[in-house]
């Protein structure tokens, strides 16, 4: 994973589960990797991997076991939330770098429009 130097470690680590839930390869109720395992493996600090599991837990998208760990909630409509909190940050951010460029909300619409289909057709 390669950081930002612009945005802490460990909210970008936060974002990194965040998105491995939404996108199904963290389930509900799947075990989330401890804390020296994650660290090994993003090359980071324990403490941050640590800071990273408190704040996704006082957000209540992880809850921590007793003995067994930390684990994705299993509360659906968490993650649904999350999920429609993060499409529309992506969103914003499109939308901002359209009106960044001078485009009107007139002229973002076909545009949009045409690259959703250019997609769907590859999807076919």
């Amino acid at each position: 994973m390669d950081f930002s130097p612009n945005i802490p470690i460990y909210i970008q680590v936060m974002e990194y589960i965040k998105k491995e839930i939404v996108t199904g390869r963290l389930a509900p109720g799947d075990k989330i990797p401890a804390v020296r395992e994650l660290a090994s493996e993003l090359q980071v600090n324990p403490n941050t991997i640590q800071r990273t599991f408190q704040e996704l837990e006082r957000e209540g998208i992880a809850v921590t076991r007793r003995g067994t760990g930390r684990f994705v909630t299993s509360e659906g409509e968490k993650i649904t939330e999350l999920r429609k909190e993060m499409a529309t940050e992506l969103l914003d951010n499109f939308i901002n770098g359209m009106d960044n460029l001078g485009f009107t909300k007139e002229e973002i619409l076909p545009i949009l429009h045409s690259s959703l289909e250019k997609k769907r057709k590859e999807n076919e």
